[in-house]
């Protein structure tokens, strides 16, 4: 159950991630730049080249907003004030925009619900760093200093929800029409996850970061401070101290804001509930 009304605005880096229902819509960067450095990955071979599993939707009904998706946020967040949490699914260039084009931004926002980080466990873009980070470290960084009320979702937790290919074969039987939409998608994802790990089921990253930001008590937090490594082979490398070890000497994690980690899952409670959403044409917010 949704415990306050929120506007949520969904951080994508391609028009494509919007499904066609979608009305007016903001565009990022086509392909995200780091704020300092551009560090771009591609990973067709997981979601297929369109990130949508080669699927070749038409594009979205709605029209594009003409301002940046920076721009947006900010006003969105100062219109609305405490009301507007933002779900970043990808890496966090635009957000960091938003945080050093306005300074009461980290403020105004209600909230940022981000997929990001590998606490404690190896990274998928490599040993070190998660995708979305690694994409843009420096933005990271920037976010997790910002002040602003954030809630990371590192993969450490969304390795732990996974949709077997057992409910797959429910939802492409299904006549649910956001089922049949994520059965195609899937294909590619799943077939990469047999092929290279020989398992028969996926990662439900977005829907447990979405989830998460709906209904909090999925998932349980810690709380400390995240900085983000900038340089060097373990780039992107996201480190928590937590605050529980004391240091004699001053560290870049000194005096800095506290965001949310979690550090545990309800994860059949989430796949649950994206199994019945999907099953029965419900979507929370459309």
């Amino acid at each position: 159950m949704m415990k306050k009304r929120m506007k949520t605005l969904v951080n994508c880096s391609s028009d494509n991630a919007i499904p066609k229902w979608t009305k007016d819509y903001v565009m990022g960067e086509e392909r995200p730049q780091s704020i300092k450095e551009p560090k771009l990955g591609v990973t067709d071979f997981v979601h297929g080249a369109d990130g949508l599993g080669n699927q070749n939707f038409p594009p979205p009904n709605g029209k594009v907003i003409e301002e940046s998706a920076a721009d947006f946020m900010v006003n969105e967040a100062k219109a609305n004030p405490g009301k507007v949490t933002v779900v970043a699914l990808g890496p966090l260039t635009n957000i960091a925009l938003a945080i050093q084009m306005d300074p009461e931004f980290a403020k105004n926002i209600g909230q940022i619900v981000l997929l990001g980080g590998s606490f404690a466990v190896n990274g998928n873009a490599n040993p070190a760093a998660e995708a979305n980070i690694y994409g843009d470290p420096e933005a990271a960084d920037v976010v997790f200093t910002s002040g602003a009320d954030v809630l990371a979702v590192g993969i450490n937790i969304t390795h732990q929800v996974v949709l077997s290919g057992y409910d797959r074969e429910k939802l492409a039987s299904s006549k649910g029409k956001f089922a049949q939409y994520l059965t195609g998608i899937l294909e590619v994802y799943f077939s990469y996850r047999r092929d290279t790990y020989n398992t028969n089921g996926v990662y439900l990253h977005d829907p447990t970061v979405l989830l998460a930001a709906i209904d909090p008590s999925l998932v349980t937090c810690t709380e400390g401070a995240v900085r983000v490594q900038t340089s060097g082979i373990t780039r992107g490398l996201t480190i928590l101290h937590n605050k529980q070890k004391r240091y004699d000497e001053i560290t870049e994690w000194s005096n800095m804001p506290l965001v949310k980690v979690a550090v545990t899952v309800d994860a059949p409670r989430d796949v649950k509930l994206v199994m019945d959403r999907l099953l029965h044409n419900y979507i929370v917010g459309i």
